[in-house]
């Protein structure tokens, strides 16, 4: 399929921004800014950083391809400024991207659906004390994770592995968001599973197992070197591949997550019960990134992704807006 048999008129890409991320999104949106060239679609590169956002609608932009990353971007917030102008995007909608970069909301309401997620205690600037922090082990156990309740690529991401490394943990991720989160740390294979499609019409791509140098899937080692090890097929035992597919689907509609997203697991090495930590709604594409490995072991070049992907660009208010080609 191409862009031009589609007509998906004049498409911004959407990249860069101003989240702790950028550097990740510029990567993205030229590997999806080529893809999209490559299949005849007359994309433009847009970085909402460097641009006033009204111009896609001043240049008669038809629809977004959200290659943001991060807060600004895969926050709801310009979800909502595309809603405003009438612009279809890719992606979740406002609500489920506003949820779903909040870990701790989306732990909510996983668990309130009955989706297993690690126990977590949320430690909010301003309400909580030395003590609190040291305490935290006592209910997680050791080690434990903490992070920002907000970011994404690991960033300010810590495995603490006793007491006295909690306080400079937690105060590094307090640097970069109100709330930090102090998460039980599951030990065992570490998985992810990329979701394509909304409602009943959404499918799970294969699952990928991660075996990071150490077992530190951190920034730099995500995206900057080449010692992490990627297995698609992930090679679980029989019939625990589907399982963590059906409960990833249900995890993503829990949200009321659209278009696409990717899902990141802990399996327990002892019991084999799969933890799902969080939610990617607008998800890597550059050349280390998850969703196109996993889609290219599906049989789905880079490039139909990329166009999948546009294809599904919609509203929250599709109907009120008059719908979305």
């Amino acid at each position: 399929m191409s862009g031009k048999e589609f007509n998906f008129g004049k498409v911004a890409v959407l990249m860069g921004g101003q989240s702790a991320e950028r550097e990740i999104s510029l990567m993205s949106g030229q590997g999806v800014l080529a893809a999209l060239r490559s299949r005849g679609v007359d994309a433009h590169a847009f970085d909402p950083s460097q641009r006033d956002l009204g111009d896609l609608k001043r240049e008669q932009f038809d629809r977004c391809f959200i290659a943001l990353h991060g807060r600004f971007g895969e926050d709801g917030t310009v979800q909502g400024a595309l809603e405003l102008m009438g612009i279809p995007y890719t992606g979740s909608g406002v609500m489920a991207s506003s949820i779903s970069i909040d870990k701790v909301t989306t732990k909510r309401l996983w668990l309130a659906e009955g989706v297993p997620t690690p126990k977590y205690i949320l430690l909010r600037r301003g309400e909580f004390d030395r003590k609190q922090v040291i305490a935290a082990p006592d209910d997680l156990g050791l080690p434990l994770i903490v992070k920002p309740a907000r970011e994404g690529s690991s960033i300010g991401v810590v495995k603490v592995a006793g007491y006295s490394g909690m306080t400079a943990a937690v105060d590094q991720a307090a640097q970069l968001d109100a709330d930090v989160l102090c998460e039980q740390f599951i030990s065992g294979d570490e998985v992810t599973c990329p979701v394509l499609g909304t409602g009943d019409a959404a499918r799970a791509l294969p699952v990928i197992r991660i075996v990071a140098p150490e077992g530190n899937y951190d920034y730099e080692n995500k995206y900057f070197t080449d010692t992490t090890q990627y297995l698609v097929p992930c090679g679980l035992p029989a019939g625990e591949e589907a399982a963590i597919q059906a409960l990833v689907l249900k995890a993503y509609r829990v949200l009321g997550c659209r278009g696409w997203g990717r899902i990141d697991v802990m399996i327990d090495g002892k019991t084999r019960k799969p933890y799902l930590l969080e939610i990617n709604t607008s998800p890597g594409m550059t050349s280390h990134s998850l969703v196109p490995m996993s889609a290219r072991a599906a049989g789905i070049t880079y490039e139909d992704l990329c166009l999948d992907v546009l294809r599904g660009a919609s509203l929250d208010n599709a109907a009120q807006a008059g719908g979305t080609a």
